[in-house]
């Protein structure tokens, strides 16, 4: 399994980034968001996911371990391939995706091409359970506080969801403060 490609980024296409690594082009579909992280010809890291089928060996590569991590839970939905998965993580942070998971908010998922509500559903149900990291405690604990999701998500979405709830209630707040 490869864990990771690092080298020279010498080709950027649509859908995908091209690392030169010991003199071989590894070609790594990626996110719109990874290709706006990256720049050509300067040195890059990509995490790697490699996916093997009867008919194609795909390498996908993304900028974070977050976005990586993201992918593999979304393909794991049923019905939720590669595609989708690039397709959710391009329209969508791994944050946002996570705080959209945790408020069961379909809208937002379906904003990426080619989810429709079934599929948005799908994920939302199957990934409920899946760690998406200290949100969903923190959304409740403000839900306590009298905040309601759609008032804490957008700020959330901001903040890294591998921060201790009580950090991100608390940065959370501040910000809400300063609306």
């Amino acid at each position: 399994m490869l864990y990771s490609v690092r080298g020279k980024l010498i080709a950027i296409e649509s859908n995908a980034a091209v690392v030169e690594c010991g003199g071989v082009g590894y070609m790594c579909q990626t996110t719109m968001n990874t290709l706006k992280a990256v720049k050509l010809n300067t040195e890059v890291t990509l995490y790697t996911y490699l996916n093997v089928r009867e008919d194609a060996v795909d390498l996908f590569g993304f900028a974070t371990k977050a976005e990586l991590e993201t992918f593999k839970n979304l393909i794991s939905v049923s019905g939720v391939g590669p595609k989708a998965g690039l397709a959710v993580l391009s329209e969508l942070s791994p944050e946002q995706v996570a705080m959209a998971i945790a408020s069961d908010d379909l809208k937002t998922i379906t904003r990426a091409q080619g989810i429709g509500k079934k599929i948005a559903q799908r994920i939302v149900l199957e990934l409920k359970n899946v760690s998406t990291g200290n949100v969903p405690k923190a959304i409740e604990a403000l839900g306590v506080l009298g905040y309601s999701p759609s008032d804490v998500s957008p700020v959330l979405a901001t903040l890294d969801s591998a921060l201790p709830v009580e950090q991100l209630i608390s940065l959370t707040l501040k910000q809400m403060g300063r609306q």
